[in-house]
């Protein structure tokens, strides 16, 4: 097996950025930055087109969670910091757009990846790619319920990568379901405590 260093290069920074997302550092958000181009590049030359298709998209929202992380409104400040946004949860309401979002748009890209590409798995990238959207929008707005989403987000990439013989990448969306799984309780705690 031939190492990628662009692979291992992303792996690095986006497990930086996702430990330090699920501890509630703000300053996860500049790792991000760098994994979204390290991804963009990656993908591109796998031929994993939704995938790169995100990075611009996820760059947009680490900007816009950069902001909402440091610039809360005055009812969603922290009790421990009030220049952190606290961790708040999804309404009913909010699953339901949200569900029929991720139904229609990983319908339509699985089709225009599946008739236009060579995607090797245009319908698992098109959907893993739709929940990422949700996962980093719920991310930026420091949802409880992001950790739930990135799990689902991170089983799916395991097949994804594996299938594409991305073997380190395969490794890190392993170790990034893991830290979900911790991520989801260490922001529960900052949730029940409104930090």
């Amino acid at each position: 097996m031939e190492l990628n260093w662009w692979e291992i290069v992303s792996a690095a920074l986006g497990l930086g950025c996702v430990v330090l997302a699920g501890r509630n550092s703000k300053y996860n958000f500049y790792l991000g930055y760098a994994y979204n181009i390290f991804l963009a590049v990656l993908f591109w030359n796998q031929s994993l087109f939704a995938a790169m298709a995100l990075q611009p998209v996820s760059f947009a929202i680490n900007i816009f969670g950069h902001w909402r992380w440091t610039h809360p409104k005055s009812h969603e400040r922290s009790n421990a910091d009030p220049e952190k946004l606290r961790v708040s949860k999804v309404s009913w309401k909010g699953w339901g757009g949200y569900a029929g979002i991720i139904l229609s748009g990983g319908a339509i890209l699985g089709s225009v990846l599946s008739a236009c590409t060579s995607d090797p798995l245009p319908w698992l990238d098109s959907y893993i790619l739709m929940l990422t959207f949700l996962a980093q929008y719920l991310s930026a707005q420091k949802r409880l319920e992001c950790w739930f989403v990135w799990m689902a987000v991170n089983a799916a990439n395991i097949t994804l990568y594996a299938v594409s013989g991305l073997w380190v990448m395969t490794a890190v969306a392993a170790l990034y379901l893991i830290n979900g799984i911790v991520s989801y309780f260490s922001w529960r705690t900052l949730y029940n405590n409104k930090c």
